[in-house]
Order: structure tokens, then sequence, then C-alpha cells
């Protein structure tokens, strides 16, 4: 009888906690940007690049700034997820490869949405990936004509 329980108890904890997690996880990104040198639009694979650190300066020559949630939070998990196609643990290791190689610049981390669009409406040439859009004075990219992805 106590392996009834147990088992109702587990089927339930999966079946309420573990949808709600995973909705909060795939829900859409907010690309952002300062007015300063980054465009208001782009195509994913623009994006893609950006982020990656493919494309190291805007076609002005400023550099490019990357602002991302750290990987450990929900956002962040989503950004790897969505945008990187990594796990948080493989988007770690991507970037350090990078860095210890000379490539680029590692992108900044943050704890707090705020923070991040914060850092972003204050950074020239920075972009950042948000979930929400917060009271800050700080303009989104469009990418493939949406706002979010």
């Amino acid at each position: 009888m106590k392996t009834n329980y147990i088992s109702i108890l587990f089927a339930l904890i999966f079946g309420i906690f573990l949808p709600m997690s995973l909705r909060a996880q795939d829900t859409d990104l907010i690309i952002i940007r300062n007015e300063v040198s980054v465009p208001s639009e782009m195509d994913l694979s623009q994006l893609k690049s950006v982020l990656r650190g493919e494309k190291y300066r805007w076609k002005d020559g400023s550099k490019v700034v990357v602002a991302l949630m750290k990987t450990n939070t929900p956002v962040g998990t989503n950004t790897c997820r969505k945008l990187y196609n990594m796990s948080s643990n493989e988007l770690n290791k991507y970037f350090l490869a990078l860095v210890f190689q000379g490539k680029v610049k590692a992108p900044t981390f943050f704890n707090s949405e705020s923070e991040l669009a914060s850092f972003v409406a204050e950074t020239p040439g920075a972009i950042g990936v948000l979930q929400n859009v917060y009271e800050i004075p700080v303009k989104t990219i469009l990418v493939d004509g949406k706002k979010q992805i």
C-alpha cells in the first residue's frame, strides 16, 4: 500500500511541477541592444553569429559586447538551448575554449535581468538576451521581423 502512495505522490510531483519548470524555460526570448552601433534588425543566423563570438565588430567598427544571464538561471538555460543549441555546461566550455585561444572576450554574465538591461543600456555596442522587458531605456532588436524568438 505504501508503494502505491509513493507512486501516486511521485506522479503528482512530476505531473505538476515538471511541466511548470519546462514552461518557464520555454518562454520567448527578447534581444535588447544599446542604441550606439547595434542594428535594430537582424536575421536569426546573424544574431547567432554575434552571440557565438564569430562577429567581433559592428558595421561602424565598434566592438560587439555580449551580455547574457548566468547559465544556471532559467533565462540562461533557455538562452543556451534556444540560441546556442547547447547545455549550460557546454556553453561555458565553449566560451572558455574561445577565450583561452584568444579569439574572443567572454560575454558578461548577470544574475538579474534588470542588471543585464542596465548594462546594455549603458554600454555602447552591447547586445543582450532577456525574457522580460524592463522600464529601462533599452531598445529591442527585431529578429526575422519578430520582437520575440
